[in-house]
Parts: C-alpha cells; structure tokens; sequence
C-alpha cells in the first residue's frame, strides 16, 4: 500500500515537473510579446510627437523669418504682391515686391507701397510729385498705366500722402511669384488643400 502511495506521489510530482517546463517558454514568449508591443506603441507616440514639434517648428521659422524682415526693413509689410495691372508694363500682376522703408526722403520716380483709410489692400505705385509745408513733405502718387493721379484714392479731403502713409519703397522685384498668392487669394479651397498637402508632407517626414 505504501509502496503505491509512493510510486503515486512520484508520478505526481513527476507530472507536475514536466508541466512545469513546458509551460515555462509558454509564459516567456507572452512576456516577450508584449514586451515588444508596448516597445513599438512608444515608438509610435515618439514618432507622432516628434512630426508634430516638426511642423510646429516649421510655423516657427516662417514667423521668425517674417518677424525678422520687418526688423531689418522697418516696414511692417517688407513683401507685398502686385494685384493690378497699373504699374504695367514695369511691374506686372503677380510680381512679388521687396520693400524697405528705412529710406526718409524718398524722390520723384520712387516706386512706393501706401496704405490710405478704409483701404485694406496697400497700393503699389509711383511718386510723381514731392511738395513740402514747412513741417514734412508730401507725395503724390500714380500709378504709370494709369491716366490720372490718385488723389481719388486717397482718404477724403486728402491730396497728398505724408510719410507715414507710406509703407516702404520697393528695392527688388521678383517676377511671377506672386501668382501663387493671388490664385490662392481668388481660390480659397486652393490654399486649404496647399497648406493641407504641405503639413500632411511634413507630418509624414518626407
């Protein structure tokens, strides 16, 4: 009787040993597995982060760069784009203008940009007259493939332009450029789908 209960107990034992090993890499191979999946879904947050810090350092550096030419141009506006054909055929729509208005007297023939009130897009064009009143001279502007002055274009009861109308004196142009704004400014979807296809292009790192 004892000796069965022996061999029993062995077998038991026996038994439970070798469950023991087969289950064994079992359990390490789950550990692994999921070692390896919490690995790459950390990897995959690193990444999203990473792409995201990427476009926002790309808005960074478009700002810093713009902040910087307003700096170094003293003129709030340093690139404006022609929108009218009235500086034909010297400038034409689409060009891109490079101002600066670090200039103090600025003299016939001078190409100006100037904004008036109750005008919001700025105004591209040529100083035909210079006058002055004893405090600070005065500009009078037109456009060159216009008929008349642009005494009709400025605020009411106003017939010349002060220096601080005047946005800056354009000192290089860029031809053509500027088309891309203009289609985006008459097409709105256009410059959702730009700006959507050039995020989407940095969020993907390519």
């Amino acid at each position: 009787m004892f000796s069965n209960l022996s061999s029993h107990i062995h077998w038991t034992l026996k038994e439970m040993s070798h469950r023991d090993v087969n289950t064994r890499p079992v359990v390490e191979e789950k550990k692994t597995t999921e070692t390896v999946l919490s690995w790459k879904k950390w990897l995959l947050k690193r990444e999203s982060l990473l792409q995201v810090l990427n476009l926002l350092l790309v808005f960074a550096s478009a700002l810093v760069i713009w902040k910087g030419a307003i700096a170094v141009s003293l003129s709030e506006s340093p690139v404006v784009v022609v929108l009218s054909g009235s500086m034909e055929p010297g400038m034409r729509r689409g060009d891109l203008l490079v101002l600066s208005n670090r200039t103090k007297q600025l003299r016939c023939g001078d190409i100006v940009v100037y904004k008036v009130q109750n005008r919001e897009i700025p105004i591209v064009h040529r100083i035909i007259e210079v006058h002055d009143d004893g405090n600070e001279p005065l500009y009078l502007t037109k456009g060159d493939n216009n008929f008349f002055d642009d005494r009709s274009l400025y605020s009411p009861n106003t017939f010349f332009l002060r220096r601080g109308d005047i946005v800056g004196k354009s000192i290089f142009i860029v031809r053509w450029v500027g088309m891309v704004t203009i289609i985006m400014k008459e097409h709105p979807f256009l410059k959702l789908i730009i700006v959507g296809f050039l995020s989407l292009t940095v969020l993907l790192g390519e």
